[in-house]
């Protein structure tokens, strides 16, 4: 019996156009595992139907025949079929209520999901993931912001020669464009009303990395979190470099009690025995960069109470704008109020109302808070991610989802990544049975 995969159109966003599986990929998943691809049409598809369908797919509307299905974002519950497995990026590991209705209804239907979120190596790092382009999205687009917000306070600047991300059509032309605007720095220097220009970035891991590769194009001075106070408020600092600094936990948060020492193996067994002290750094920081992976059993590392403080004071702040790259709403950083999308990116958080404007114009910083990042660079998103998957997908087409969990035949990063399985929650997931429940 042959073997056929679906792939899924993206349509939670007119901004989606990442596929999980390319078309070079669907030919060799044809020519050397015999597997048999059916495409749903697309208008938006960064790769069009024809490549394809020239590669050897079918592009069938109905891809229901197809027992395993991957896309990138949620699936609505309404397409899912019963007993076929589903590969995507789900979302519901958190308990987040708007997915329940969701994993609800694979539940009834006795489907099988796979999360991408979940596919891990024995140590637990995430092995399929966009969040090097989400950093390298989210960086150019923080800039951007930050040249637009400029130019509204009537500050010409160079980052106003800078595009959001999606305007360029590879990430190499994007680069490109980052290089030049990192020599017109290095040429003319940056406006003394913004010098010293400190951009601050939290956290360090595969998002990090991305904003990381961005950020390096421009002429950059690294300094440590200790030095952010002295080099702020120094005569002596130069005009023509960014200041960057990037914080880790034993920088952001400290030990409650007093006869406490921070040690990162408690902090994460035990954050509520920590309190977040990142915004001692806050009055010197022109640009936030969160790159932080967050929960709820965290504290936060921006409050709306801080930039209250912030704002409220007798002299404008520094801070102009936080690229919010994690995008976890009121999460490590409370002003990301909601998400946005490409085509209108950012907002204003208003401390003092507490709401958000959107555009540029307001009392507050920039808050840049697009969730779908890697969907700016959708033709290197999508070749990179299928480049990782591909190593997986013909165990995963070819698997027996009807036999036991215990003896089902898959790779055991994929196997960790199983949350559902025959209808049914697997052992490391049933914690979500309570927040299913409870949204019944």
């Amino acid at each position: 019996m042959s073997v056929r995969i679906g792939i899924r159109r993206e349509d939670k966003s007119i901004w989606e156009r990442r596929v999980p599986i390319i078309p070079q990929h669907v030919r060799q998943l044809q020519e050397e595992y015999g597997i048999e691809v059916w495409v749903q049409p697309s208008e938006i598809r960064v790769f069009r139907d024809e490549e394809f369908a020239q590669a050897g797919a079918r592009v069938e509307e109905d891809i229901s025949p197809c027992p395993v299905v991957f896309a990138v974002k949620e699936i609505p519950a309404h397409f899912f079929q019963p007993g076929h497995t589903y590969v995507f990026f789900a979302h519901v590991i958190k308990g987040q209520p708007y997915n329940m209705p969701m994993l609800r209804r694979m539940l009834e239907l006795g489907c099988q999901l796979i999360d991408y979120e979940k596919v891990t190596d024995e140590r637990g790092r995430r092995l399929i993931f966009f969040g090097r382009h989400a950093g390298l999205a989210g960086m150019i687009d923080t800039l951007w912001a930050l040249g637009q917000r400029l130019n509204l306070e009537g500050i010409p600047n160079p980052f106003s020669d800078l595009c959001q991300t999606y305007h360029y059509g590879s990430l190499a032309e994007a680069k490109a464009a980052v290089s030049a605007l990192g020599e017109r720095i290095a040429r003319e220097g940056l406006p003394e009303q913004i010098t010293p220009l400190i951009c601050g970035f939290a956290g360090y891991g595969n998002v990090f990395r991305g904003a990381n590769e961005i950020i390096e194009l421009l002429p950059v001075r690294e300094i440590q979190p200790h030095e952010v106070a002295t080099v702020a408020l120094s005569s002596d600092y130069a005009r023509d470099v960014i200041y960057k600094v990037v914080f880790k936990e034993e920088h952001t948060v400290e030990p409650i009690s007093p006869e406490h020492r921070f040690d990162l193996q408690d902090y994460y067994d035990h954050p509520e025995k920590y309190r977040s002290c990142f915004h001692t750094y806050l009055p010197y920081l022109t640009v936030i960069v969160n790159c932080v992976y967050w929960e709820a059993k965290y504290p936060r590392l921006v409050t709306k109470a801080d930039l209250k403080r912030l704002y409220g004071g007798p002299e404008p702040p520094r801070l102009r704008v936080i690229g919010d790259i994690s995008c976890d709403i009121e999460g490590a950083m409370e002003c990301t109020v909601k998400c946005t999308e490409p085509g209108d990116p950012v907002f204003v958080y208003d401390p003092f109302e507490d709401r958000a404007i959107d555009g540029f114009e307001g009392q507050g910083p920039v808050v840049l808070a697009v969730d779908i990042l890697p969907s700016e660079l959708p033709r290197d998103a999508s070749e990179y991610f299928s480049g990782v998957l591909m190593k997986y997908v013909p165990a995963i087409a070819q698997a027996d989802y009807a036999a036991p969990f215990e003896e089902l035949a898959l790779p055991p990063e994929i196997k960790r990544a199983v949350i559902v399985h025959q209808g049914e929650l697997t052992p490391n997931y049933r914690y979500l049975e309570e927040h299913a429940r409870r949204l019944r």
